[in-house]
């Protein structure tokens, strides 16, 4: 989403644009439900304790980084959404599947929520920098675990 959003934006061919914003704006309630579904995952089936040698300010950066992951993602989708349908643009792929829009036409709202939007997305990118700063420090430099919590085939969860 973030390379395809960050692409739309500048001046290239309109035809490439227009489908590169019907792909960010068909995605985004897509990222909602999946974020929401691992949400809803993550509370019946929580991550595996992180390792005793993690130090106690890694362990709340570490809290801290996801659950800012997770909450921008959900933004992200939110002011997107609020953004699209407040300036009066379609989401092709709710209205194929009948789903009206919830927000009537409203500039000011759409001109807000653009903002937000882009804040969040330099948010979300920070925080994507740090988590996978964080992974390749567990990884490849101290080699504790930590690691094979987030991708299985190298643990043995």
């Amino acid at each position: 989403m973030i390379p395809v959003g960050l692409t739309m934006i500048q001046e290239i061919p309109r035809p490439t644009q227009d489908r590169l914003f019907i792909l960010h704006k068909g995605l985004g309630p897509v990222v909602f439900v999946v974020v929401a579904l691992r949400l809803a995952w993550r509370a019946f089936d929580p991550p595996p304790p992180l390792p005793a040698s993690v130090p106690r300010l890694q362990r709340l950066a570490a809290g801290a980084v996801h659950a800012g992951l997770y909450a921008a993602l959900l933004a992200m989708a939110i002011s997107g959404y609020v953004r699209v349908t407040a300036g009066g643009f379609p989401i092709e792929l709710l209205n194929a599947l009948g789903v009206s829009p919830l927000i009537v036409r409203n500039e000011p709202l759409a001109e807000a929520a653009k903002s937000a939007h882009a804040a969040l997305a330099v948010v979300l990118i920070v925080l994507i920098a740090l988590h996978v700063g964080a992974a390749a420090y567990h990884g490849l430099v101290r080699r504790d675990g930590v690691f094979s919590r987030m991708w299985p085939p190298f643990g043995d969860r």
